[in-house]
Protein backbone atom coordinates (compact mmCIF):
# COMPACT_ATOMS: atom_id res chain seq x y z
CA UNK A 1 0.00 0.00 0.00
CA UNK A 2 1.21 3.08 -0.92
CA UNK A 3 0.60 5.93 2.02
CA UNK A 4 0.11 9.68 1.37
CA UNK A 5 0.18 13.01 3.75
CA UNK A 6 -1.59 16.27 1.69
CA UNK A 7 -0.42 19.91 3.13
CA UNK A 8 -1.99 22.57 1.17
CA UNK A 9 -0.41 25.94 1.57
CA UNK A 10 -2.41 28.93 2.52
CA UNK A 11 -1.10 30.34 -1.07
CA UNK A 12 -0.08 29.43 -4.53
CA UNK A 13 3.81 28.80 -4.43
CA UNK A 14 5.91 30.62 -6.86
CA UNK A 15 8.25 28.62 -9.58
CA UNK A 16 11.12 30.09 -7.44
CA UNK A 17 9.36 28.50 -4.33
CA UNK A 18 8.56 25.16 -6.11
CA UNK A 19 12.08 24.78 -7.29
CA UNK A 20 13.58 25.10 -4.05
CA UNK A 21 10.46 22.81 -2.01
CA UNK A 22 11.69 19.96 -4.88
CA UNK A 23 15.40 20.35 -3.91
CA UNK A 24 14.57 20.18 -0.34
CA UNK A 25 12.01 17.24 -0.61
CA UNK A 26 14.42 15.49 -3.45
CA UNK A 27 16.62 15.32 -0.89
CA UNK A 28 14.91 14.11 2.43
CA UNK A 29 13.25 11.42 0.90
CA UNK A 30 16.85 10.41 -0.60
CA UNK A 31 17.76 10.05 3.29
CA UNK A 32 14.49 9.41 4.57
CA UNK A 33 14.47 6.06 6.84
CA UNK A 34 12.20 4.24 9.78
CA UNK A 35 14.27 2.39 11.94
CA UNK A 36 17.57 2.35 9.69
CA UNK A 37 15.42 1.23 6.74
CA UNK A 38 15.55 3.05 3.58
CA UNK A 39 11.68 3.94 3.18
CA UNK A 40 10.61 4.11 -0.86
CA UNK A 41 9.53 8.28 -0.54
CA UNK A 42 8.57 10.26 -3.30
CA UNK A 43 6.78 13.96 -3.56
CA UNK A 44 4.86 15.23 -5.93
CA UNK A 45 4.24 19.10 -5.63
CA UNK A 46 0.21 19.62 -7.00
CA UNK A 47 -1.41 22.59 -8.75
CA UNK A 48 1.49 25.13 -7.25
CA UNK A 49 -1.02 24.36 -3.64
CA UNK A 50 -0.52 21.14 -2.22
CA UNK A 51 2.47 19.41 -1.52
CA UNK A 52 2.07 15.38 -1.37
CA UNK A 53 4.52 12.72 0.51
CA UNK A 54 4.19 9.01 -0.51
CA UNK A 55 5.50 6.52 0.69
CA UNK A 56 5.09 2.57 -0.67
CA UNK A 57 5.30 0.55 2.37
CA UNK A 58 5.28 -2.61 0.81
CA UNK A 59 8.92 -1.83 0.99
CA UNK A 60 9.25 -0.53 4.23
CA UNK A 61 6.46 0.74 7.09
CA UNK A 62 6.24 4.45 8.04
CA UNK A 63 7.30 5.01 11.56
CA UNK A 64 6.32 7.41 14.43
CA UNK A 65 9.79 8.61 14.21
CA UNK A 66 9.88 8.74 10.19
CA UNK A 67 6.52 10.90 10.04
CA UNK A 68 8.26 13.08 12.66
CA UNK A 69 10.78 14.10 10.44
CA UNK A 70 8.77 14.84 7.55
CA UNK A 71 6.40 17.08 9.67
CA UNK A 72 9.73 18.39 11.21
CA UNK A 73 11.01 19.05 7.45
CA UNK A 74 7.14 20.83 6.64
CA UNK A 75 7.83 23.15 9.29
CA UNK A 76 11.47 24.19 7.84
CA UNK A 77 9.35 24.83 4.69
CA UNK A 78 7.13 26.78 6.28
CA UNK A 79 9.35 28.93 8.06
CA UNK A 80 11.95 29.47 4.67
CA UNK A 81 8.92 30.09 2.00
CA UNK A 82 6.53 32.18 5.00
CA UNK A 83 4.08 29.91 4.24
CA UNK A 84 1.40 27.54 6.37
CA UNK A 85 1.42 23.80 5.70
CA UNK A 86 -0.73 22.76 8.91
CA UNK A 87 -3.41 24.99 8.76
CA UNK A 88 -6.71 22.97 8.70
CA UNK A 89 -9.10 25.43 8.69
CA UNK A 90 -8.21 27.02 5.32
CA UNK A 91 -10.01 25.08 2.63
CA UNK A 92 -9.39 24.47 -1.35
CA UNK A 93 -12.36 24.26 -3.93
CA UNK A 94 -12.94 25.16 -7.45
CA UNK A 95 -14.40 28.22 -8.31
CA UNK A 96 -18.08 27.08 -10.22
CA UNK A 97 -17.63 29.60 -12.33
CA UNK A 98 -14.05 29.20 -13.83
CA UNK A 99 -12.89 26.07 -12.41
CA UNK A 100 -10.15 28.27 -10.77
CA UNK A 101 -8.57 27.03 -7.42
CA UNK A 102 -9.74 29.25 -4.09
CA UNK A 103 -8.49 29.20 -0.96
CA UNK A 104 -10.30 30.52 1.57
CA UNK A 105 -10.71 30.95 5.46
CA UNK A 106 -13.44 28.64 6.83
CA UNK A 107 -15.57 31.47 7.83
CA UNK A 108 -15.77 32.70 4.15
CA UNK A 109 -15.90 28.97 2.89
CA UNK A 110 -19.52 29.44 4.96
CA UNK A 111 -20.14 32.83 3.76
CA UNK A 112 -19.55 31.67 0.15
CA UNK A 113 -22.09 28.53 0.90
CA UNK A 114 -24.56 30.80 2.53
CA UNK A 115 -24.69 33.19 0.19
CA UNK A 116 -25.32 30.62 -2.56
CA UNK A 117 -21.63 31.00 -4.62
CA UNK A 118 -20.73 27.50 -3.54
CA UNK A 119 -23.02 24.84 -3.00
CA UNK A 120 -23.24 21.03 -2.63
CA UNK A 121 -21.87 20.08 -5.61
CA UNK A 122 -18.88 22.24 -5.73
CA UNK A 123 -16.00 20.60 -6.06
CA UNK A 124 -13.61 20.35 -3.05
CA UNK A 125 -10.12 19.11 -2.10
CA UNK A 126 -10.23 15.96 0.26
CA UNK A 127 -6.87 16.58 2.04
CA UNK A 128 -7.47 13.68 4.59
CA UNK A 129 -6.71 10.47 1.87
CA UNK A 130 -4.32 8.79 3.42
CA UNK A 131 -3.55 6.61 0.29
CA UNK A 132 -2.19 7.09 -2.91
CA UNK A 133 -4.89 4.94 -5.53
CA UNK A 134 -7.36 7.43 -3.54
CA UNK A 135 -6.11 10.51 -4.95
CA UNK A 136 -7.80 10.28 -8.49
CA UNK A 137 -11.28 9.33 -7.87
CA UNK A 138 -11.53 10.74 -3.96
CA UNK A 139 -9.09 14.05 -3.55
CA UNK A 140 -11.61 16.46 -5.74
CA UNK A 141 -14.90 15.62 -5.15
CA UNK A 142 -18.66 17.77 -4.65
CA UNK A 143 -18.62 18.64 -1.49
CA UNK A 144 -21.67 16.41 -0.38
CA UNK A 145 -19.36 13.54 -1.03
CA UNK A 146 -16.39 14.65 0.86
CA UNK A 147 -16.29 14.87 4.83
CA UNK A 148 -17.09 18.87 4.43
CA UNK A 149 -20.85 18.12 3.97
CA UNK A 150 -20.58 17.36 7.99
CA UNK A 151 -19.30 20.50 8.67
CA UNK A 152 -20.94 22.59 6.43
CA UNK A 153 -24.28 21.30 5.15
Amino acid sequence: MKRVWIYQSNRFLEPTEIKRVEEILQAFVAQWTAHGNQLAGSFRIQHNLFLLLMVDEEKAMVTGCSIDKSVHLLKKIEEELGITLFDRLQLAYREPSDGQIRVVSRDTFTTLLKAGQIDENTIVFNNMLTQVDQLDSQWEVPLKESWHAKVFL
